[in-house]
């Protein structure tokens, strides 16, 4: 069996704010082994570590390419699809997939642009906010009586189903290429959102409840073409600006 590298070459996986560098060492053996290569870590607690390379066991190539970010906003940059990993069901949330669906759908859009898993903390997983930078859910279907799951072994667990739903992509079908907008453009939209809301008086800042986490998730359910995200601000601006219509 070989793998599909232009697909999985596609997939970045992200670890955020890990604790323990054995964590570190442990995923990037578990990706090697399943073909992926590209690894991307906001503010480790801990790295570079020695217990980091000691625990990759053959893998620490991917810990030397490791792209460590400040912030998961930059590391997603560039991805169209972000898929945040969480052990349970948050109240407003986006949609929920399996681990395995949410690979197949990972693998489905690597064909389109780079797409980042992205994994949280050791003890908390991702907070509201990281989750927010995401436009899918998945979780594990561990048994619901203990359900704690190893950060390592989550993401073996997840590069194994990439790489399964890899070997099984079909060649897409013969069609014009989408040209979807990445996640810094879509951020800079919903920025921009925001302030035009809060300038209309839709939005009050001092209470503002769930809008703009519901129009992520409104807006996460879509795939935005670059020119879409430029009409959409346009219609932003002129709303801020409005002019007379031109006859």
């Amino acid at each position: 069996m070989t793998s599909k590298p232009d697909l999985l070459d596609q997939i970045r996986i992200v670890l955020c704010q890990t604790s323990h560098p054995g964590n570190i060492g442990s995923a990037a053996r578990a990706m090697k082994t399943m073909g992926l290569s590209r690894l991307y870590l906001v503010n480790p607690k801990s790295f570079p570590h020695a217990e980091a390379v000691s625990l990759a066991t053959g893998a620490s190539d991917l810990l030397d390419t490791a792209v460590v970010c400040e912030s998961l906003t930059e590391a997603l940059e560039g991805t169209t699809v972000a898929i945040g990993l969480s052990a349970r069901k948050r109240e407003i949330s986006h949609e929920l997939l399996s681990a395995r669906q949410g690979a197949e759908r990972a693998i489905k859009e690597a064909n389109h642009g780079q797409v980042a898993l992205v994994f949280g903390t050791e003890m908390s997983g991702l907070s509201n906010a990281e989750l927010d930078l995401c436009q899918l859910l998945a979780m594990i279907p561990a048994n619901p009586a203990f359900s704690s799951l190893n950060l390592a072994a989550a993401v073996q667990v997840l590069s194994y189903e990439l790489r399964m739903a890899a070997l099984d992509s079909p060649a897409p079908a013969a069609s014009p290429a989408l040209d979807l907008a990445p996640n810094e453009d879509i951020e800079r939209m919903y920025e921009h959102m925001q302030e035009t809301l809060i300038q209309i008086g839709f939005l009050n800042p001092q209470y503002p409840k769930r809008l703009m986490q519901r129009l992520r998730r409104l807006f996460g359910r879509t795939k935005l073409e670059k020119e879409e995200v430029n009409i959409l601000r346009g219609i932003l601006s002129s709303t801020q600006e409005p002019r007379p219509p031109q006859s």
